[in-house]
């Protein structure tokens, strides 16, 4: 192609590659793989998110570093990437949901907020100007029938999962649960699961105060946060 650089394709968002590949949006995949390692899974009960939370210095106050946002008392979303950029979009599926139940007087479904937010996503690899989400997000709930969990990725693809995860072990994480996980699982099982895999491929040790865990059973679809207390013996009695 005449006049255009190798370097073209590298700095614009709006041109593709030769070999049609858009290097921004790659790029903004490989800061989902620096990330920390975020797992969400599903049972026949309900669905968890299970995140790590990286705290690179004892001066940091745990509390303040949050990896599991709630969109509503039914849909919550955990992320790996640059947390400031899943934020954003954590507001926008938040007005969202809000919207929906305002307009339509019931819960909106876990796959149509998965779906407003690809869209926007995907939205941001279009024009100049801009870059790419970079993050991925796991957003998981009770739908209307039974548990949802679905990935979004940066380039806006939305996928639905039994069981994920998103950072920098994902590889290795989602071999491990494609050994381990069973749909007849119960949902505290799962959560087990998701736990030894997190242990497991962890460079760091995972302890109470920088893991973070939510789930939400069909019986009354609403997301609850596990305790210090809880997560301690979810650790203690984890496999890896």
């Amino acid at each position: 192609m005449y006049g255009v650089t190798p370097q073209a394709y590298d700095r614009t968002i709006t041109v593709f590659s030769p070999d049609g590949r858009l290097f921004q949006v790659e790029y903004a995949k490989e800061a989902v793989k620096r990330g920390a390692t975020a797992i969400g899974i599903t049972s026949h009960e309900g669905v968890a998110l299970i995140a790590y939370k990286s705290t690179h210095s004892g001066l940091i106050v745990s509390d303040s570093l949050r990896k599991i946002f709630e969109i509503d008392t039914h849909i919550s979303a955990t992320a790996s990437g640059l947390i400031a950029d899943a934020r954003k979009l954590i507001e926008m599926a938040r007005n969202n949901a809000q919207r929906h139940r305002m307009t339509y007087n019931e819960p909106a479904s876990p796959e149509s907020i998965a779906r407003g937010v690809c869209d926007i996503m995907q939205l941001y690899t279009q024009y100049g100007g801009i870059r790419p989400f970079g993050v991925s997000l796991l957003i998981a709930g009770i739908g209307p029938d039974g548990p949802e969990l679905f990935e979004a990725e940066p380039s806006g693809a939305m996928t639905g999962y039994y069981a994920d995860s998103v950072g920098n072990a994902k590889k290795e994480v989602d071999e491990y649960l494609e050994a381990k996980y069973s749909p007849e699982m119960g949902l505290m099982e799962s959560i087990g699961a998701a736990v030894d895999a997190l242990k497991k491929f962890s460079e760091t040790k995972i302890l109470p105060g920088n893991m973070e865990i939510t789930y939400a059973y069909n019986t009354d679809k609403k997301f609850r946060m596990m305790g210090e207390k809880e997560l301690a013996k979810i650790l203690k009695s984890a496999k890896a």
